[in-house]
């Protein structure tokens, strides 16, 4: 029991250490004070404006996350598919439908086309 207390204070210091190290090592001597001001019209701007968000990477992004997702659900079903039920095989097939289904849909309204 002792040593269970021993690691979980060790593993609670640890953290605590990498964090407490971290603030004093990125400290910035010099504090600006236009960056520690709230907003306002008419300020200058400290930096220059960022480029505007293509909304087109954002859709691709946006694909990509989801279909990662379904084939991380059907990895673990393809190892199992030999001891699967008809009706577990049935929706394993659905789902695969969907998932052509969608991207053909994708496909047919060029949002798989970048430029």
């Amino acid at each position: 029991m002792l040593t269970i207390s021993i690691i979980s204070i060790i593993l609670f210091l640890i953290p605590l250490m990498i964090f407490l190290i971290n603030n004093i090592l990125s400290m910035k001597l010099k504090k600006d004070r236009e960056k520690l001001s709230s907003f306002e019209c008419g300020f200058d701007q400290m930096t220059p404006p960022q480029l505007p968000f293509s909304i087109q990477f954002f859709l691709i992004s946006l694909m990509f996350l989801i279909f990662d997702i379904e084939i991380i659900l059907i990895l673990p079903i393809l190892s199992l598919l030999n001891n699967l039920s008809s009706s577990s095989i049935l929706t394993f097939l659905l789902f695969i439908i969907i998932l052509i289904v969608s991207l053909w849909y994708e496909w047919s309204l060029n949002y798989l086309n970048w430029i």
